[in-house]
Formats: C-alpha cells, sequence, structure tokens
C-alpha cells in the first residue's frame, strides 16, 4: 500500500480518494480550501497546486498523483496548462505515476465510435488545451522522466454530479413532471459515463503498471439520446413519458453572451447534433472493469435524491 495525493474534492475527487483509502492506501486530498471526503482514511490540506515548489513538497514520496481538478468551464485555456504542467513536474520529481482524469474534447468532431488510438484533432481552446495536457504528458513518459495515464469519460451521470452536468440539471424538472429543453438533437444516441465507473477505473490506472504509458476510456453502458435516457429515469421514478425538446440553438447563443460558461458549449455542440458514441472496450479486455447497468445508475439517482428530501424535510423549521 502506498501513499496517494487526489487534486480536487468534487465527486470524481472524493470519491477516488475513498475508493483508494478503502483499499488501505494512504490518501492526502489538495484542493485550494482544504476540503476532503469524509473519510477516516483521507487527510486534506489547503494548497496551490500551481505553486509548483510546495506542491511538490506536498507530493514528495507519493506513489501517485490524481488531476482530479475542474478549474472554471469558460477559462481551461487560461488556468490548465499551469495546473497540469505542477502537477506532471511534480510526479517527474517524486517518481509517483500521474494519473489524470480527462474527457473527449481533444478528439474533435467524429463518425465512429471513438477509441484510445484515434487522434486528437480538436481544433476550439478546450479540446486542444485538453490535448495538449496530454502530449506534455506521454512526452514525459516517452522521455522516460515520468509514469503517466489518462481516463477519458463522456458526460457524466450519477449521483452527485446533478449541480455540474447536462444529466444532473434534468433530474429535478423532470422529476416535478416539467418538460426539458436539451442541447442538440434529443434523438440523437450519446455516450454517458457512471461517475462511481470513473472513480474505480482511475484507482486502477493508478496501481496497475499495465496502464501507464496510455489513455483509457471508461467502461461505459451502451449509448442512449437524451430523450432516452430521461424516459428511463422517468420510468424508474414510476412517472409519466416526459417531455423532452431541443433548446433552439439560436437561444443557447444568445444566453451564451452573457453566460461565459453556456458561451463555451458552443465548441462541443457537435456531440450532442451527431451521433457521439464511445468504444471502452479495451479497458474492459485489460483489466475486467465493466461498465455498470444504466438501471442501476438511475435508481442510485432517485435513491440518493428521495435521501436528501427527506433530510431537508426532518431538518425543516415547523412553521409558527
Amino acid at each position: 500500500m502506498g501513499t496517494h495525493v487526489v487534486v480536487g474534492s468534487g465527486a470524481i475527487g472524493s470519491g477516488t480518494a475513498i475508493e483508494l483509502a478503502e483499499q488501505g492506501h494512504g490518501v492526502l486530498v489538495v484542493t485550494r480550501s482544504g476540503s476532503r471526503p469524509d473519510h477516516p482514511g483521507v487527510r486534506a490540506v489547503a494548497g496551490d497546486v500551481t505553486d509548483r515548489d510546495a506542491f511538490a513538497r506536498l507530493a514528495a514520496g507519493a506513489d501517485a498523483i490524481y488531476n482530479c481538478a475542474n478549474p472554471p468551464y469558460h477559462r481551461w485555456p487560461e488556468l490548465w496548462p499551469p495546473m497540469a504542467g505542477s502537477m506532471l513536474a511534480a510526479a517527474e520529481a517524486s517518481g509517483a505515476v500521474f494519473v489524470t482524469m480527462g474527457n473527449l474534447y481533444g478528439y474533435g468532431p467524429t463518425d465512429h465510435p471513438l477509441i484510445e488510438s484515434d487522434p486528437l484533432a480538436a481544433t476550439g481552446p478546450k479540446g486542444r488545451t485538453r490535448a495538449d495536457m496530454w502530449r506534455d504528458a506521454l512526452a514525459a513518459h516517452r522521455a522516460g522522466r515520468a509514469r503517466v495515464t489518462e481516463a477519458r469519460a463522456s458526460d457524466f451521470v450519477g449521483a452527485g454530479v446533478e449541480a455540474t452536468t447536462h444529466f444532473g440539471r434534468w433530474v429535478g424538472p423532470l422529476l416535478r413532471g416539467r418538460r426539458i429543453r436539451v442541447m442538440g438533437d434529443p434523438d440523437a444516441p450519446h455516450s454517458w459515463t457512471f461517475v462511481g465507473d470513473v472513480v474505480r477505473t482511475l484507482a486502477v490506472l493508478g496501481t496497475d503498471e499495465r496502464a501507464w504509458g496510455k489513455p483509457w476510456h471508461v467502461p461505459s453502458p451502451p449509448a442512449m439520446s437524451q430523450r432516452e435516457l430521461a424516459t428511463r429515469l422517468c420510468e424508474l421514478a414510476g412517472l409519466p413519458r416526459p417531455g423532452v425538446s431541443r433548446l433552439p440553438d439560436g437561444l443557447l447563443r444568445a444566453a451564451g453572451l452573457f453566460v461565459p460558461q453556456l458561451r463555451g458549449l458552443e465548441e462541443v455542440r457537435y456531440q450532442f447534433d451527431r451521433p457521439f458514441l464511445l468504444d471502452s472496450s479495451a479497458v474492459t479486455r485489460q483489466f475486467g472493469l465493466e461498465p455498470t447497468p444504466i438501471d442501476e445508475v438511475l435508481s442510485q439517482v432517485l435513491r440518493a435524491r428521495s435521501e436528501r428530501e427527506t433530510v431537508r424535510g426532518a431538518v425543516r423549521p415547523a412553521a409558527a
């Protein structure tokens, strides 16, 4: 068992820290605020990952460093390079394996199910940023300066990401019986990735030398359109079939004039305008990791929401 440093305490960072601690590893979570998941095997420290010297000291002696950070979406080209560069430098100095939580932006538009050997051909600023992060890490690996790997996932589904994902933002309105409007074609097949499967994959990549020097797609279930996913959630909740329609492209562009996060979505709208499919068979063949069935994922979302509502009801003050 070793010491594992996890940067970030969102759903992925916290989940990865807990998974590693449950396996018996020592885990240190690094965030600006010093926040951490509630687990006795996880320590936390406040730190600025862009401070190379300070972060290198925190990571000294680590067996693995996990990049689970999530800077503001509209500032990726500005914020990611110094963060990723500092983590890679710390991995080089400490000998730790550098594990990055990536996504599919670097590939750019495709007309086939994505595989790990596809070229990183993105032309937009966020896609190029993610592609450059992997190229820099891989160059260090090939030069013998570091051991690196990367997990790549499609859009997240699962409990804990309701406020930050396309799927998550639908859940409340759908369970209140409201119509939703989605980006792109509601009926285009789309791959979705369960956050729990991301966590399991990251823990494997950081501890199995067969993973190093390559990117890996997180195991993901068969593709479903946005309409199909919303409908299945409602079916499992015992609700009628929902209304799902396309958000007008012009409205999305207009909103982007005032909301930087929405403006950034224009770059990746192609993922929802056409089939967007992920082939994750390589990670299953190599490590035996299987995707969690979508019904199990959606049932977890419903249970978590029900538990939160129960807690809120229990603490709501009585009317005067």
